[in-house]
């Protein structure tokens, strides 16, 4: 888009810096594994930066073992990270799948037991210009957000929901910025 003439109105001029601020999202090959990572390690870094103390494990259904000193829990946490192209900003995210004979609720569910910890779900959304983490315990999404019944569980993304979401003590969340200042190739 080339730079709106003197004299358009504010709409074409706000409709160019718009472009601007959304980076285009072109993912390599390999992105669900590099997000997936990166998912992982975020949510590892503000879990030790929160006191906790964090170990990222390779085991079916959870991801991340984490321990608070201070209050004793523990939690088994099953990360599901995302990045959403422009205009898919509000799709859902698929946390357990029940199709095929699978029963991804009941991977957690063991793997944590074998920890001797607290089933969690922590979600990392990131967009051309943000990210979202949510996190809240599997018991909370059962009761507040879960809709029995159905193929996959699901983390709902459009406005009502993210609403929920900030009202609810149990869900904790962090938004991330992002600036490209000189990325763009």
């Amino acid at each position: 888009m080339e730079a709106p003439e003197v004299g358009l109105d504010l709409n074409a001029i706000l409709l160019y810096e718009l472009e601007f601020l959304i980076m285009d999202i072109i993912k390599s090959t390999r992105h669900q594994k590099i997000i997936g990572d990166c998912g992982e390690l975020i949510i590892c870094n503000w879990l030790s930066r929160s006191g906790w103390e964090v170990a990222i494990v390779d085991h079916t259904g959870t991801d991340i073992v984490a321990y608070n000193p201070s209050t004793d829990d523990r939690l088994g946490i099953t990360v599901k990270s995302r990045t959403r192209t422009p205009g898919k900003e509000e799709s859902s995210v698929n946390i357990f799948s029940y199709q095929k004979g699978q029963d991804d609720r009941e991977k957690t569910i063991a793997a944590c037991k074998a920890f001797a910890a607290n089933p969690s779900l922590t979600l990392y959304v990131d967009a051309s210009n943000q990210a979202d983490i949510f996190k809240t315990s599997l018991e909370n999404y059962d009761i507040s957000y879960r809709r029995n019944g159905k193929a996959i569980d699901d983390w709902k993304m459009g406005p009502k929901h993210q609403e929920k979401y900030m009202a609810d003590p149990m869900v904790k969340h962090i938004k991330i910025k992002f600036e490209a200042t000189t990325w763009p190739w």
